[in-house]
């Protein structure tokens, strides 16, 4: 069976690495990121690849960085016939590209060319976009610009949000790979130059992207909050502190109110006016608190906002 090198770090790569491995290929080494301390207690932390690996039985290789380093030799010392990478979070190295017969292929979460970049699936729900997918491509030194050798589309819904969509690109991600490797391994695959007129990019996500601008329309709010759910979270500034908002849905409503303002009080609902019209906080957390619902909120520590109250 093809010799391969599979490269990933986050959950949405698991299910690749498991496939490959009850396929039957041979995985000669898992290439992830090395472990990082997670949570208020820092405890450091092993990425899902290496979990899984670890309890499949694969050897595991973390490169703080690749280039330059001896982890870069060992990995092409194993001569693989072929790298498949999943959300790695590194660029390969043109000495890595060139280095298995078969190529250097990647699992990108959206339909290059567009969205190419670190976080494709938070961009297209904050976008507004009603579809995504997943592209099985080659590898090239420029940034997701290689070839496309399949693809499948995936409706985004009105409930999707970052989280749900990881789960279901992932699957599907999985299962195109599944149906594309065959005619990879026997050079009988499709290669389809992308074009260039039609790229954008997806950024990894910035703080300012975090922060929830009122004035904008209640569609794009809700965009907003459902495309940073749930990593890394929207927030607004509420009194000098933090609040995130979990979640919540667009209120057909209209106000005289200025963007920010509470305009309504309700039992499960905090209802703030837009530049548009306006968007009801249904779940919630305040600074140095847990995420509660809005209606647990209202009946404690949030008792004493009032409708004309303010967030920046």
């Amino acid at each position: 069976m093809t010799k391969i090198i599979f490269m990933g770090t986050p959950q949405f790569s698991v299910p690749v690495l498991t496939m490959l491995h009850d396929e039957g290929y041979d995985i000669l080494a898992v290439v992830t990121q090395p472990d990082r301390p997670v949570g208020r207690k820092r405890v450091l932390t092993p990425p899902p690849v290496k979990e899984e690996a670890l309890r499949l039985g694969l050897p595991v290789i973390q490169p703080e960085k690749l280039k330059g380093s001896a982890e870069l030799q060992e990995i092409i010392s194993l001569q693989p016939e072929l790298i498949i990478t999943a959300a790695f979070g590194q660029l390969l190295p043109k000495e890595l590209l060139d280095a298995p017969k078969l190529g250097c292929i990647n699992v990108h979460a959206s339909l290059l060319p567009k969205y190419r970049g670190g976080a494709p699936i938070h961009q297209a729900v904050l976008d507004g976009e009603t579809e995504t997918g997943v592209t099985i491509m080659y590898m090239a030194e420029k940034l997701d610009a290689g070839d496309i050798i399949s693809q499948t589309a995936l409706p985004i819904k009105e409930d999707d949000d970052t989280g749900s969509l990881f789960t279901k690109l992932s699957a599907v991600g999985t299962t195109l790979l599944k149906n594309t490797l065959p005619s990879i391994v026997n050079g009988t695959n499709e290669r389809t130059v992308q074009d260039e007129t039609q790229v954008t990019f997806a950024k990894n996500i910035s703080r300012e992207q975090e922060r929830i601008d009122w004035k904008r329309s209640a569609r794009s709010v809700f965009n907003q909050v459902r495309g940073l759910h749930p990593w890394p979270v929207a927030y607004s500034k509420f009194a000098d502190d933090q609040v995130k908002i979990w979640w919540g849905r667009v209120e057909e409503r209209t106000s005289d109110a200025v963007p920010g303002e509470i305009i309504a009080l309700e039992k499960d609902r905090i209802i703030v006016q837009t530049g548009d019209g306006a968007f009801a906080i249904t779940d919630l957390q305040p600074a140095g608190k847990k995420r509660m619902t809005a209606a647990v909120f209202l009946n404690g520590i949030g008792s004493k906002w009032q409708v004309g109250d303010q967030f920046e």
